[in-house]
């Protein structure tokens, strides 16, 4: 997979770098505390499980109702499920034995 060239350049290098760095939680924790705001955090959290939960096949309307995520933030994690870079592939399918605890709440 190649990188998108509008996002590739040297600060982003430095960005990623620093999150590979990190090697607990508690650490990613810390981090993020320091880098973003909570509402930015949330939201990025938030649209991980959106695309946990379109991955295991829940319908809109669920989305919505567990995650709180507009219908317009389904549908932009829906297109990068389809049409993106993968991240979220990857990233998932990492996480896999934890999907099933999630599923079966």
């Amino acid at each position: 997979m190649s990188v998108n060239p509008k996002l590739k350049d040297p600060l982003v290098d430095q960005l990623f770098e620093a999150i590979l760095a990190l090697t607990s939680q508690e650490e990613c924790y810390q981090f993020f505390e320091d880098v973003a705001t909570v509402s930015e955090l949330k939201a990025l959290a938030q649209r991980l499980e959106v695309a946990r939960m379109l991955r295991a096949g829940y319908i809109y309307d669920v989305i919505v109702e567990r995650t709180g995520a507009s219908t317009a933030t389904i549908s932009r994690v829906k297109r990068c499920l389809n049409y993106g870079a993968d991240g979220y592939q990857l990233v998932l399918s990492r996480m896999a034995p934890n999907k099933e605890e999630k599923d079966s709440e």
